[in-house]
C-alpha cells in the first residue's frame, strides 16, 4: 500500500490530513500535527513548516529529523532491518522465554471481526499496567479497527491460550517497510511470555515477506516508560538514532519554554491519568530539549543505557557527545 491508504485510513477515523512537500500530517491532538508514516525521517524548509503551521492554525507540529538537523531533541526510532531473523538475533537472556512463549501459545493472523470485539479489553488491560490513559473507548476501539478492514495492507495477528487471544498485534505495510501501530496483552498470560512469541513469530514471518525492508517497531514516545522499548530491544531490534523535532506557531512559541516545560512536569506527576497533560508535557519537554546543542541534550534513558560503553556497531550513537559545559 502507499501513504495515501493509510491517509484513507485516518480520514475514515475523523482526523485531518493535510499533504506538503516532505510528507504527509495528521492532527494526532487538537491542532497538533505529527507526520507519517512515522518510519520516514523528513527535512522540511522552514517556509514550508510554517505555512502548515498558519495555514491549519496548528499549534505545533511533531516529526522526525536526521541526526544533522540544527534542531531536535535527541531520539529514536525501534527498528529490524536485518534479512533474516530468528532466535541466535534475540538476547540470549530471554531466548528460553521466546521458547516458552511458542510451546504456551499458537501464534498466527486473526480476523479484523475479531479484533474489533476482543481486542479493547486487552487494549485497557495493558494501558493500565503502562500506567497510561486512553481517551478513546470501545466504540472509538471499534471504529478504529473496522476502517481498517478493507484495505490494502492491514492485518492483525494474535496469540492464542487454550482459545482465547492473550496477546494481539496490528501492523500495516506501507510500501516496503511495516509499521507495528498498536500492541496489547492480557497481565494474566504475560508468565506465559505470550508477548515474546507473538512479537518474535510475527517479526520472523514479515522479514521473510518479499519487498519488506525494514520493520518499524515505533517511535520514541512523548510519555511511555522506556521498558516497553527495552522489551523491543532485548528481541533483537535495534535503536536507530534520529531528531524529534516539535515545532510551535511562531506566535506561541515563546510560552512553552523551560518554565512551561518544568509546571507541565509537576502537573503530570500529579495528575497521571491525564493524557492531554501527559502528551502537552512531552511535547514541550522535546522542544526545549531540540533547542539545546547535542551535547547539552537530556538523553532518553534507553540511549544512555545502550550508550555507555555499548559495543555493537548496528547500534551506533556517533550524536552522543561529551556533555558541555553549562
Amino acid at each position: 500500500m502507499t501513504p495515501e491508504t493509510f491517509a484513507q485510513w485516518l480520514r475514515r477515523l475523523g482526523h485531518r490530513v493535510v499533504r506538503t512537500p516532505s510528507s504527509y500530517w495528521y492532527d494526532l491532538g487538537p491542532r497538533v500535527f505529527q507526520a507519517f508514516p512515522y518510519h520516514w525521517v523528513i527535512r522540511p524548509q522552514e517556509d514550508e513548516l510554517l505555512d502548515l503551521l498558519r495555514r491549519e492554525r496548528a499549534i505545533g507540529l511533531r516529526y522526525s529529523t536526521p541526526l544533522d538537523a540544527e534542531e531536535g531533541s535527541c531520539s529514536y526510532h525501534i527498528v529490524y532491518d536485518r534479512p533474516e531473523y530468528g532466535l541466535k538475533n534475540v538476547d540470549p537472556s530471554i531466548r528460553a522465554k521466546v521458547r516458552r512463549g511458542l510451546e504456551a501459545s499458537h501464534v498466527g493472523p486473526i480476523s479484523m471481526e475479531r479484533y474489533a470485539r476482543e481486542g479493547w479489553s486487552i487494549e485497557q488491560d495493558t494501558l493500565a499496567r503502562q500506567h497510561r490513559h486512553a481517551r478513546r473507548g470501545q466504540n472509538r476501539w471499534e471504529r478504529m479497527v473496522e476502517a481498517a478492514a478493507d484495505l490494502e495492507g492491514f492485518e492483525v495477528w494474535g496469540a492464542e491460550v487454550e482459545g482465547r487471544l492473550a496477546a494481539s498485534l496490528m501492523f500495516v505495510r506501507i510500501d516496503d517497510c511495516v509499521d507495528l501501530l498498536y500492541q496489547q496483552s492480557l497481565r494474566d498470560y504475560l508468565p506465559l511470555r505470550v508477548n515474546n512469541a507473538l512479537i518474535f513469530d510475527a517479526t520472523k514471518e514479515l522479514v521473510a515477506r518479499p519487498g519488506v525492508r525494514m520493520i518499524h517497531n515505533g517511535v520514541h514516545s512523548l510519555d511511555a516508560p522506556d521498558t516497553v522499548d527495552r522489551f523491543k530491544v532485548r528481541l533483537g531490534y535495534t535503536v536507530k538514532p534520529v531528531r524529534q523535532r516539535v515545532v510551535f506557531h511562531p506566535r506561541l512559541a515563546r510560552w512553552f519554554g523551560p518554565r512551561a516545560s518544568n509546571l507541565l512536569e509537576r502537573l503530570a506527576a500529579l495528575y497521571p491519568a491525564n493524557e492531554f497533560i501527559r502528551k502537552a508535557e512531552g511535547l514541550t519537554r522535546f522542544y526545549c530539549n531540540g533547542k539545546l546543542p547535542a551535547g547539552r541534550q537530556q538523553l532518553p534513558g534507553l540511549l544512555e543505557s545502550l550508550g555507555t560503553g555499548f559495543a555493537d556497531s548496528d547500534c551506533q550513537f556517533p550524536w552522543i557527545l561529551p556533555k558541555e559545559a553549562p
